[in-house]
């Protein structure tokens, strides 16, 4: 149950200097101003695209009890008002206090990397499952407490939600819970003040450089999760050292003593995989090899992209204490994350897939896989998103030209940007190759072309939405599946 705070064992915590009434309850924190009501303090943060100082005074009039900032208050302010140093650190501390520390109750996993974050975080939701642990999950695509779920609003959410859905997840008897961690997440300190039992590093590939600017300060950002900048340090971390970055970290975190968890395909680690065997029919099959044993697995999973999820998943729960006979079980029937190369149903004699992969390196690799399945040909439909990192259009352009045999370039959520000028960046990529290109900015069609065109044994990869519903064209956002798309062109050719 959320605890009884006052406004003065708030503003202690943050050593914030305060005005008016110290003893006065505090029932929760927010920085979303729609959420401000009686008992309510909330926090003033100066966002990329608005100020909260502007919601001030409506937050009042709900019936906030303070807000804190890192300004003075205002002349003849009436509540109370918590100076900070920065609101950001602010408002995680005080979610935290606020809601009991609800991380320290229960054994939370977070997972961080450029590529298989959402796939691993299903993975360990499901292995706890198999393990007889009630769970709750934080994913791009959904949060859920058990049974119950809602659809996801962001990758990571505020402090304040993230903190106020972990005491939900207590409150419901959950004993563990899995997130994802964005990089831009930590760096904006929605992940200050969770205690974190297992941190995960997947991979660390070219994307967010529109919010990061170089390599080296996007991994930065992700090693804060291990190094304990966020508050105290995961009590171990399962680090990919195939990854060159992770390599990286596993020798820095090392060095001062923390315990690594290594896992590989192609180097000697805690937990490896050998022959590995994939089928779009079968899926994937390979040994696992841990440090408590060997077992053979056969997954749904499609891809060695996805062995690597299946190996981080595995060390987190053997972290957690659980069996390894059972977590064998759950890595046989757990399908995984919707959006990572599903498979479109269909009568035919050909391969329609649909994959997130919105970066070159997660496109190359998801394009790999396809390349191991099919003895035909690969038609890729594919566009970059727009008001978004640019430095990626090129090398995207690159990969599926150099791993396609033909690519139907077009719109992914262009925003406020020109799709043709996006398509035109992308273009520079695809003509540096042999490969075939056809352009069309409306993806509706893009799709129904590339399905119209495949032949026997050949797959059809539609490629950097996944899981999304949905496609923003200037400040527009309206329903759009490509799952429903690819279906829809699949049925329009049993009638011709």
């Amino acid at each position: 149950m959320i605890q009884k705070v006052t406004i003065k064992q708030v503003a202690d915590a943050l050593n914030a200097e305060i005005r008016t009434d110290e003893n006065a309850f505090v029932s929760d924190v927010t920085h979303d101003s729609r959420q401000a009501g009686k008992g309510v303090l909330f926090v003033a943060v100066r966002g990329l695209t608005t100020d909260g100082h502007r919601f001030v005074e409506d937050v009042m009039r709900r019936g906030a009890v303070g807000v804190i900032s890192e300004f003075d208050a205002p002349e003849n302010f009436q509540g109370a008002w918590l100076k900070v140093a920065d609101a950001r650190r602010a408002l995680a501390q005080a979610a935290a206090i606020i809601n009991g520390n609800p991380s320290r109750d229960l054994k939370l996993v977070g997972i961080t990397g450029t590529n298989g974050k959402t796939t691993t975080t299903y993975l360990v939701f499901a292995l706890a499952e198999a393990n007889g642990e009630k769970g709750a999950m934080l994913t791009t695509v959904e949060y859920r407490i058990a049974e119950k779920s809602e659809l996801a609003v962001r990758t990571t959410p505020e402090a304040s939600d993230t903190n106020r859905f972990l005491r939900h997840a207590i409150e419901d008897d959950c004993e563990m819970a899995v997130m994802e961690t964005s990089s831009q997440a930590i760096d904006l300190n929605r992940c200050d003040d969770l205690q974190f039992k297992v941190a995960v590093f997947t991979n660390l590939t070219r994307d967010h450089l529109d919010y990061h600017l170089t390599m080296e300060n996007y991994y930065s950002a992700k090693k804060k999760l291990f190094d304990g900048s966020l508050g105290e340090k995961p009590a171990s971390s399962v680090v990919n050292i195939d990854d060159e970055y992770g390599a990286r970290l596993a020798n820095e975190l090392k060095a001062t003593n923390q315990k690594v968890v290594t896992f590989a395909q192609n180097n000697s680690a805690d937990l490896t995989a050998e022959n590995i065997e994939v089928s779009l029919i079968k899926g994937t099959s390979f040994v696992l090899k841990t440090p408590n044993g060997e077992r053979n697995i056969t997954s749904p999973l499609v891809g060695k992209p996805h062995v690597y999820n299946m190996l981080a998943a595995t060390a987190v729960a053997l972290e957690l204490g659980y069996d390894l006979d059972k977590i064998s079980d759950g890595l046989k029937i757990c399908v995984g994350a919707p959006g990572r190369f599903e498979r479109v149903p269909h009568d035919g004699d050909f391969a329609v897939v649909v994959d997130y992969a919105h970066s070159d390196d997660a496109l190359l690799n998801t394009l790999k896989t396809a390349r191991e399945l099919t003895s035909g040909k690969i038609i890729t439909v594919f566009g970059c998103g727009g008001d978004r990192d640019k430095t990626k259009r090129v090398p995207m352009g690159e990969v599926a030209g150099n791993h396609s045999d033909l690519v139907i370039v077009t719109s992914d959520n262009p925003r406020t940007e020109n799709p043709l000028q996006i398509i035109s960046e992308i273009e520079v990529g695809l003509q540096k190759t042999n490969g075939q290109y056809l352009v069309t900015s409306d993806r509706r069609e893009a799709i129904h072309q590339a399905i119209a065109k495949a032949k026997s044994n050949d797959v059809v990869l539609i490629a950097g939405k996944g899981h999304e519903t949905y496609q923003i064209v200037g400040n527009d956002k309206f329903h759009f599946d490509d799952r429903e798309i690819a279906r829809e062109s699949l049925e329009n050719l049993k009638e011709i």
